[in-house]
C-alpha cells in the first residue's frame, strides 16, 4: 500500500492520547470516523499543528504514526524524512494547509486537497442580519483584545476573510481535489479550474454509526425539546431562531431549545458591561432572549464529547440546522443517521445531504425567522412526530457515512491519484 501522509486541522483524540496530550472538549469528528475504517495495514502518518506543545510529539497507536508540531516550520524536515507517495490535506480554510502544499510541491511530492467547508462562502456570510452596532468596535474594545481576546465580530470576519484567500491560494495550486456535494464541486470548478474532482462521502463518528436509527419519537409532555448543535458565532444561525422561538412557543408554549455549547460567558455584575462588549454577538443574542421572553425555553448544555452529543440528540425530538453556510455538516449527519426529524436552511451542499429535501425539512432563505418558525411547526405537528422522515434521513445516512463504503471509495481514490501522476510523469 502507498505511504500516506494526513495533515488534518485539529489535534485528534487519537493523536493526543498517543503524544501524552490532553484530549481536549471535542471529538475528531468524522476525521476521526474514516481512520478507524481505514485498514490497519495502511502505512499512515498524521500530523497536526497545536500550539499546547513547545516542541514536535510523536508517538503511534494501532499501526497509525502521529505527529503533533508546535508551527508549520517542521513540515519541510517531516516530508523530507517520511517521503511519503502523497500528503493528503483535509481541509482548506487553515493556514497550515498551505503551507504544507507549498513544501510538498518544493519536494516534489504528489498532493491531495480535501474540501470541508467552503470558506470564501462562509466569510461572505459570517455577519449576514446581524446589525451594524455588533459588527464594528471602537479603539476601547480592540484595546482590551490585545490582552484579553474577546468575541469581537470585526476581527472575525477579518480572519474568515484572511482564511478565504489563503483557501484561494491553495485551490488555484491544486491537481487533485476530493468533496461530497455539488455545492463544493461547484467552489472546486471556480476556484481550481484544472484540478480533477474526486466525490467521497464522510464517514462519521462509531458512536453514532453504532446508534443508527437509534432514536424514538415520544410525547412531548410539557413541551418539545429543539436541539441546535453551535451558537457560538453568526454564521450558525442563532439569532434567526430566537427571532421565530416566540412563534414557536404560540404553538408549543412549553417548548425548550437547547444548544450544544457554552452559554454566554457571565461574571458577575461588575465585570458584565465589559464581557457584553467584548463579546458582542453573544450580547445581541441575550437581547433577544429577552426581547422575545424566552427565559427558561433556551438551555445551553456545556461542551459535549461524542457519546454526551449522542445522548442530546437521543434526548430531543426535533433537530434544527440554521446556518447561512454548509456544506455537508457533521451535525445534520449525525442527526439524520440517529433517525431524528430535522429541520435545516437550505443553503449550499444540505439539499444534497438530504436529497433535496426528501429526509428533511428545508426552509429559506436561512434568515427568515417565519419561514424557519413555520418549518418547526409544521415538523412538530406531524402525526407520528417525525418518525417516518427520520426513517428516511437514517436510510440516506447509512448510505452516505458507511465506513465500509468510504474508506474502499478513498483507498481508491488514492491509488487514481497516484496512478494520474505516473502517468502524465511517463508521458
Amino acid at each position: 500500500m502507498p505511504k500516506i501522509l494526513w495533515l488534518v486541522s485539529v489535534t485528534l483524540p487519537e493523536a493526543a492520547v498517543a503524544v501524552g496530550l490532553p484530549a481536549g472538549q471535542v471529538g475528531g469528528g468524522w476525521l476521526s470516523g474514516m481512520l478507524a475504517a481505514l485498514p490497519a495495514e495502511l502505512p499512515l502518518t498524521v500530523v497536526s499543528v497545536d500550539a499546547r506543545t513547545k516542541t514536535a510529539r510523536s508517538g503511534k497507536t494501532d499501526g497509525v504514526r502521529y505527529l503533533v508540531v508546535p508551527d508549520v516550520s517542521g513540515f519541510g524536515a517531516i516530508l523530507a524524512r517520511l517521503q511519503p507517495d502523497l500528503v493528503h490535506i483535509w481541509g482548506t480554510e487553515y493556514t497550515a494547509a498551505l503551507a504544507m502544499q507549498q513544501e510538498a510541491a518544493r519536494q516534489n511530492l504528489q498532493v491531495l486537497v480535501g474540501i470541508q467547508g467552503v470558506m470564501c462562502d462562509c466569510a461572505e456570510h459570517l455577519c449576514d442580519d446581524v446589525p451594524p452596532q455588533y459588527r464594528h468596535s471602537n479603539w476601547i474594545q480592540r484595546g482590551i483584545d490585545r490582552v484579553v481576546p474577546g468575541g469581537l465580530l470585526d476581527k472575525m470576519q477579518a480572519n474568515f476573510d484572511a482564511l478565504a484567500q489563503s483557501e484561494a491560494r491553495l485551490l488555484a495550486g491544486a491537481r487533485h481535489v476530493t468533496g461530497r456535494t455539488g455545492f463544493d464541486r461547484r467552489a472546486v470548478a471556480r476556484l481550481a479550474p484544472d484540478a480533477r474532482y474526486y466525490p467521497c462521502n464522510e464517514t462519521l463518528r462509531p458512536v453514532f454509526w453504532q446508534s443508527a436509527g437509534s432514536w424514538r419519537a415520544r410525547e412531548y409532555g410539557q413541551g418539545p425539546v429543539l436541539l441546535l448543535s453551535q451558537g457560538n458565532y453568526p454564521l450558525k444561525n442563532l439569532h434567526t431562531l430566537l427571532k421565530a422561538m416566540p412563534a414557536v412557543l404560540r404553538e408549543w408554549p412549553g417548548a425548550v431549545l437547547r444548544i450544544a455549547g457554552w452559554s454566554p460567558l457571565d461574571k458577575g455584575k461588575l465585570l458584565r458591561p465589559v464581557i457584553d462588549a467584548m463579546f458582542p454577538y453573544q450580547t445581541w443574542c441575550k437581547k433577544l432572549i429577552a426581547r422575545g421572553k424566552l427565559e427558561g425555553h433556551v438551555q445551553y448544555t456545556g461542551p459535549l464529547q461524542a457519546a454526551q452529543m449522542r445522548q442530546a440528540y437521543l434526548d430531543a425530538d426535533l433537530f434544527l440546522l440554521t446556518s447561512y453556510s454548509e456544506n455537508s455538516p457533521n451535525s445534520l449527519g449525525e442527526a439524520m443517521l440517529l433517525g431524528m426529524p430535522c429541520v435545516a436552511a437550505a443553503v449550499g451542499g444540505v439539499p444534497d445531504v438530504t436529497a433535496g429535501g426528501a429526509a428533511a425539512v428545508l426552509y429559506g432563505p436561512a434568515g427568515d425567522a417565519d419561514a424557519l418558525a413555520e418549518a418547526i411547526c409544521r415538523t412538530l405537528a406531524l402525526s407520528d412526530h417525525g418518525t417516518a422522515l427520520g426513517r428516511k434521513a437514517a436510510d440516506l445516512a447509512r448510505q452516505a457515512h458507511d465506513p465500509a463504503a468510504n474508506a474502499a471509495r478513498m483507498l481508491e481514490i488514492y491509488r487514481q491519484v497516484l496512478a494520474a501522476e505516473q502517468g502524465a510523469a511517463d508521458a
